[in-house]
């Protein structure tokens, strides 16, 4: 039995704000389903060029009781970028706190407006420790 992998779907409360989070991480929506019965909307989004990995948010449109306060239960998404520096000042200069910072230049993670951690890994060897992110804190959970 082979398996193949499609997506990983996180509930989200304020789907153009979640999207606006993805899309500041470089995804990009690559198909959408608004589903009128079901009054719930799937959007998938990738990075580009990795458009067989995508996330998919799931928004249902009279609300969501059943989203978690915390959802740590989830684990995390993962993302390799190609500088972990300029990705999480990029992140910061729009609002984003980085929770665990990349004080090593290899691993950073962040929380999106619904609460999921993100993991964000430097694409190949680590870069050299550099201040302000080696003697930086981290701030809530991540």
């Amino acid at each position: 039995m082979a398996l193949k992998y499609l997506h990983t779907m996180v509930r989200v409360k304020d789907l153009e704000k979640s999207k606006a989070f993805y899309e500041l991480l470089g995804l990009q929506e690559i198909r959408r389903y608004d589903n009128e019965g079901g009054r719930f909307s799937l959007v998938f989004m990738a990075a580009p060029g990795d458009e067989d990995a995508p996330i998919e948010l799931t928004y249902n449109w009279d609300g969501d009781d059943a989203l978690p306060s915390d959802s740590r239960h989830f684990g995390h998404l993962a993302y390799a970028v190609p500088n972990i520096y300029e990705t999480c000042q990029h992140l910061m200069d729009n609002g984003v706190t980085i929770n665990r910072p990349p004080r090593d230049g290899h691993m950073a993670f962040v929380r999106s407006p619904d609460n999921v951690s993100i993991e964000l890994l430097q694409e190949g060897e680590s870069l050299p420790k550099a201040e302000p992110w080696a003697s930086m804190g981290n701030t809530g959970h991540w």
